[in-house]
């Protein structure tokens, strides 16, 4: 092969410059954001322009036989690693694949060799039969059902037809090679795609072994071992082109290059997205993300919206806010001396020091929080009923309506058929197959649930410890932040111990979230490795259960606790309660004075903004570090140009659960966004923004940093559906309790209806605080300045008779009202949302009719055209030994005469 020489290939990095260089250019012509998107002109690079066509191909040298995957090695004089390689492609060859090696001489690093595979014919039509892989055989002239478009409304969100229906609409049916003829076969190198194709030979791969013939050893087995090993760097199909660039071979598909220019580009994000070129490129189950990630953003900007519009509601309804009004009033709020809110060290203070953060909670805390709570709980089952439905369109479309048991059937993992040396017959189709004895499976799910039990034992202690450290600082924030007169614990009118505990408080807690999830993430992967699922769908359920029970308590445990623990255990000025007793002077928290929900409001937003600007830099900037850094250690000869499969070899692997992380990034903010929206109307809003740059950033990886993945199928999004169910179901009954244990509405509500004498809240303020007397406060209590020796009383938030009172301290009838008012709220609400949401569950079928309708109709013709065929191919074989019957039969009269005669 020629070696091509030039200039160094800096510019050629597989990284964001040339899509910024491209958007620069495009901005300079005056093309402005549309032409971006659609028909801007994508610079090539200028040495890359030049590049040889056998060099940037995905075909062999002779320039017919197609590249299906790759392997990389480096020859670094191993004996065994040798062996094992000499092994492994000869068995690839007795399977009937076809190999072909690129010498290091060749490569820009002079050590890596790249062994190029091809599968011919005979090879993909046995195991398109094995693995019942649908093909076309005749087609279809149904028209694509669509949802009604208003063509002038969406026409500027819409892409080109050949970019949104890349493929023809076929009939298809399980490729039967004993059927050849009944499938439309143009040209049996083109008849399977690339993603098929690589699909069959990752397949044969990772179950041809490499023992010696006469050495049978089940555990070498695998490319993914040769990998784990060291045998082998890299495998991997590859990218059909450059992405900045078509190719220059007319048989060789662009998609990569439209799917760069018409989804990967920031630019392009009010556009939809080319789902069915997303399939075709990547595989079904890739495809089946973005279609539910796009799905989720569109359901999000409704919600969005509707949280706006109650944040605006509670910001221009502060004039009417009169509890805040008396708080701040001096002769109101002023004259109240507040008992201290810690032993020792804080001081007693006056309540209109809290006047800030009483404005600013009621923000979130007012009345269109409720109808906010009511309408999510209607959202959530909204989209999650719509989504069954746009699901089952794309079954339908992508012909994933019966895979489900192929999938059980035939994906069985390799290593589970290589650790399972037990056989048994299989009842169904009596063959024997492979099984884990109960009792290996019992003591590995033991282990694996005492791993799981462990790590989330280790998050609880790791929340304990954080509540510590806010109960031990909250003293030393209150001595050093104080009024120089003495009078208020305030610095300026923001900063207050409260609000600087909870500020610190919720980022350490988001540190050791990040820690303990990139330790978890490794212990996850290992144990469910160590249960040895049979199929990839269980594996990945497996992982997804055993993820999501951690990562639910590592992300809410903590919003957990400020919603329904911190302020209810407090005591009052006479009786503190301490954590773990007394002897640890902790004093549980107290709420801030401003409300318990600014608190969780604040956690809320540090650890959901703080999770999504660090998943930002991870997914955006390192996977562009790690490349740049990976093309620049290779680039030992800059005067060669790099190959295609150079090219995608420094690239990123993309592994097989690697969208198991993008799911899961996805299923925790619906949880931030469900479970605790009542205390952060724009939550939505957030999860919007994040969401519009998530797709582009995704789709900005999987065709500039990753390399190709092999393509799977998948029918819909598997476990994480009942995990969202379970979430959506969740969400009311947090969401009721937040309104009603963490919200002051429901107190509000009671004082406003049964307390006040004019029908107003003016007085709610002093009827919520209850007096205590000074001089019964325990000296353990008492702050180390006592300063307040013209004042006998101080006030505390809560419900209790005064001092003097034949009850003192003890509940009023009010505390009583309120609570029943509170679990009256609770019942009421959860039913009424509950009841909506099977109501429109039901109302709405998981399958749309004319989906159904169009499946019934397809079946019935799919077995009119098998049908007819097999009359036809009885025809013809009945005409052929017509045809070759009377030959035969007077081919034997002569020796009839010869008999008789013979005979007389």
């Amino acid at each position: 092969m020629r070696r091509l020489t030039g200039k160094s290939k800096e510019e050629t990095l597989i990284e964001l410059q040339s899509a910024s260089d491209s958007q620069i250019k495009d901005d300079s012509s005056g093309n402005g954001v549309n032409a971006l998107c659609e028909g801007g002109p994508l610079p090539g690079h200028s040495e890359t322009e030049r590049l040889q066509p056998n060099r940037d191909t995905v075909f062999f040298r002779d320039g017919v036989r197609r590249i299906d995957f790759v392997l990389s090695y480096v020859d670094d004089k191993d004996e065994r690693k040798q062996e094992r390689r000499k092994e492994f492609e000869a068995n690839l060859l007795k399977e009937g694949l076809e190999l072909e090696t690129e010498d290091k001489s060749e490569s820009k690093d002079h050590k890596t060799y790249f062994l190029k595979i091809h599968a011919p014919w005979e090879v993909l039509a046995t195991y398109a039969d094995v693995l019942n892989i649908k093909v076309p055989f005749k087609e279809s002239g149904m028209q694509p059902g669509q949802d009604v478009h208003l063509d002038w409304l969406s026409c500027p969100f819409r892409l080109p037809d050949h970019i949104m229906h890349p493929q023809t609409d076929y009939f298809t049916y399980p490729f039967d090679k004993n059927k050849v003829d009944f499938f439309l076969i143009n040209d049996k190198e083109t008849f399977f795609p690339p993603s098929t194709r690589n699909r069959i030979v990752f397949y044969i791969l990772a179950r041809v072994p490499y023992y010696r013939e006469g050495h049978k050893d089940r555990e070498k087995t695998g490319v993914k071992r040769l990998l784990n090993n060291g045998t082998y760097t890299a495998a991997f199909p590859l990218h059909d082109c450059r992405y900045w660039k078509r190719a220059r071979n007319a048989e060789c598909e662009s998609e990569r290059f439209n799917l760069y220019k018409h989804w990967a580009k920031f630019l392009c994000f009010y556009k939809e997205q080319p789902l069915n070129l997303i399939k075709k490129y990547y595989g079904e189950k890739i495809g089946i993300y973005f279609a539910w990630l796009g799905f989720y953003t569109e359901m999000l900007f409704f919600a969005a919206v509707m949280g706006v519009i109650c944040f605006t509601y509670g910001a221009l309804s502060y004039g009417n806010n009169k509890s805040s009004e008396e708080i701040c009033d001096a002769k109101i709020g002023g004259s109240i001396l507040m008992c201290p809110l810690c032993d020792k060290k804080c001081p007693f203070w006056k309540l209109n020091s809290t006047c800030f953060s009483s404005w600013q909670s009621h923000l979130f805390d007012n009345e269109g929080t409720v109808f906010f709570a009511i309408f999510m709980g209607i959202w959530v089952t909204l989209f999650l009923e719509f989504w069954k439905r746009r699901q089952a369109r794309l079954e339908y479309e992508w012909d994933l309506v019966d895979f489900e048991e192929e999938q059980q059937q035939l994906q069985i993992r390799p290593e589970f058929e290589i650790k399972c040396t037990n056989r048994r017959q299989n009842k169904i189709t009596q063959e024997m197959e492979p099984y884990l004895p109960v009792t290996s499976r019992c003591a590995r799910f033991c282990f694996s649930g005492a791993t799981v039990i462990f790590w989330i034992s280790m998050i609880v202690a790791c929340i304990i410890g954080v509540i510590a450290y806010r109960l031990a600082v909250y003293a030393a924030f209150a001595s050093i932040i104080k009024d120089p007169m003495r009078k208020i614990q305030l610095v300026g009118r923001f900063i207050t111990p409260q609000l600087a505990t909870s500020v610190t408080a919720s980022c350490i807690n988001f540190v050791i979230i990040m820690i303990l999830n990139f330790f978890y993430e490794k212990v996850a992967i290992w144990i469910t490795d160590m249960e040895i699922p049979k199929t990839h769908l269980e594996y990945e359920n497996r992982l997804t259960i055993k993820m999501f029970l951690f990562q639910f308590v590592n992300y809410y445990s903590s919003c957990f606790y400020v919603a329904f623990f911190k302020g209810k255990f407090v005591g009052y000025p006479g009786k503190y309660s301490y954590m773990f007793g007394n002897l640890t002077k902790l004093r549980n928290e107290e709420c801030d004075p401003g409300g318990c929900l600014i608190e969780l409001t604040t956690q809320l937003v540090i650890v959901m903004a703080g999770k999504q600007v660090w998943g930002n830099i991870q997914e955006a900037l390192l996977p562009l570090m790690r490349n740049w850094w990976s093309s620049r250690k290779g680039r030992h000869n800059p005067e060669n140009h790099s190959s295609r499969w150079e090219q995608d070899y420094v690239l990123l692997n993309f592994s097989q659960i690697g969208l198991f992380y993008e799911y899961l990034e996805m299923v925790i903010q619906f949880g931030f966004i469900t479970l605790f929206v009542a205390s952060f109307p724009l939550a939505p809003l957030l999860a919007l923004i994040n969401n519009i740059l998530e797709i582009r950033v995704d789709a900005w990886k999987f065709t500039t940093q990753f390399r190709r993945p092999v393509a799977s199928k998948a029918r819909n999004i598997g476990a994480w559906q009942e995990i969202l169910n379970s979430v959506a179901i969740l969400s009311v009954v947090t969401n009721a309790f937040i309104m009603a244990f963490t919200s002051d509405m429901i107190p509000r509500m009671v004082y406003l209806y049964a307390y006040s004498k004019d029908a107003s809240m003016s007085g709610y303020i002093n009827n919520s605080l209850s007096v205590y007397n000074i001089s019964q406060i325990h000296p353990d209590n008492m702050p180390e300045d006592n300063w307040h020796n013209s004042t006998t009383t101080c006030r505390y938030r809560d419900y209790r008779y005064p001092p003097g009172h034949e009850r003192q301290y003890t509940h009023t009838m009010q505390f009583w009202h309120i609570l029943a008012a509170k679990m009256a709220f609770i019942i009421i609400m959860e039913h009424v949302v509950f009841v909506v949401k099977f109501f429109v569950a039901w109302l709405i079928p998981d399958v749309p009719s004319d989906v159904k309708a169009r499946i019934k109709r397809e079946r019935y013709l799919i077995q009119e055209f098998l049908h007819k065929y097999e009359v036809d191919r009885l025809k013809l074989q009945l005409s052929a030994s017509f045809i070759t019957e009377p030959r035969s039969e007077t081919s034997l009269t002569p020796d009839k005469h010869e008999v008789v005669s013979e005979c007389s």
